[in-house]
């Protein structure tokens, strides 16, 4: 496997460089009223190659000036990229001929570069291997977004309001711990490079069990945003938790390891943090139970409801 490119192992501010791709479609209504015309709307993804913070704008259509004027709002709030990086539109799902007239010819391309001082590159087509950061990004976004609406169908400004807060959940993840001090239960996140600290959320009720006929329109925002915390938390933390069985032995933890503990129950964009103060191995010196020093106090945990931040 080849390095990576040094755009995503040297220091830059947040979105210099950047890669870009679209999700959808979704279903919107003009307004709330019984009857309303339905269009579709499509999701635009912007991930920034350095520090993996996410920005989503929320498409009207695949038109180039649809496009442009999406650049436009992520240029106001985030800055103007020096490389964009996207694919060509023939490996989308859904929508592939329309999103591969929009990037895949000539006059558009002179259109996007001429209208933006930066330097734009496109993979080959058929080739989503190149952009795997942000093809990643935009599955975990769309795939728990579609289970979440289910059949729902929201007004335009809804749409944007929970595509939002879902930004924050994704720039609210842990990446690694910011020092080896075994006191720090502090993990470096992407809100540390846009804000200078993590992103926080409001507390608000519980609304996942909740039945829809009892929820108001704003309340089914909020309940959709907490079922894909609960989702994506989970999904997360398995990627970071990969094990190939029987093909080698995982490292054992350690005692000073900054660690994720899998907590289902735990409120919006907070995660729990501890580090492992003792270790408890087996007769075979693997070790399956630890302790957590953790802000709420001590716990005794399996290492399986644990995950390590990776240190590099």
């Amino acid at each position: 496997m080849a390095d990576l490119p040094p755009v995503r192992v040297q220091p830059h501010r947040p979105f210099a460089f950047v890669g870009m791709d679209y999700g959808g479609p979704f279903i919107v209504k003009e307004s709330r009223r019984r009857g309303a015309k339905t269009n579709k709307a499509y999701l635009a993804l912007f991930v920034c190659l350095s520090v993996k913070a996410v920005h989503l704008e929320v498409v009207s259509d695949l038109s180039t000036e649809a496009f442009l004027a999406a650049f436009d709002r992520f240029t106001a709030r985030r800055g103007i990229p020096v490389e964009i990086r996207s694919d060509c539109g023939t490996n989308y799902v859904g929508a592939a001929r329309q999103l591969k007239s929009l990037f895949n010819k000539a006059k558009t391309r002179d259109t996007l570069m001429s209208r933006i001082p930066c330097q734009w590159y496109f993979n080959p087509p058929a080739a989503p291997h190149f952009g795997g950061i942000w093809e990643a990004a935009i599955k975990s976004v769309k795939t728990h977004l579609r289970k979440i609406i289910g059949d729902q169908i929201m007004t335009m400004e809804e749409l944007t309001t929970l595509i939002i807060r879902i930004e924050g959940i994704l720039n609210s993840r842990p990446l690694t711990s910011v020092s080896s001090d075994p006191n720090d239960l502090c993990a470096l996140t992407p809100g540390h490079f846009l804000v200078g600290q993590p992103l926080m959320a409001i507390p608000e009720l519980d609304l996942t069990d909740v039945k829809i006929n009892r929820l108001t329109r704003w309340q089914l925002i909020k309940q959709a945003q907490q079922c894909f915390w609960k989702r994506w938390t989970n999904e997360y933390l398995q990627t970071l938790q990969g094990r190939q069985k029987w093909l080698r032995q995982d490292a054992n933890l350690n005692v000073g390891d900054l660690v994720v503990v899998k907590s289902p129950g735990r409120p919006l964009m907070s995660w729990q943090l501890g580090r492992v103060i003792e270790v408890h191995p087996g007769t075979d010196g693997v070790v399956r139970v630890v302790t957590l020093k953790t802000a709420e106090g001590t716990l005794k945990r399996p290492v399986v409801q644990v995950v390590k931040l990776p240190v590099s």
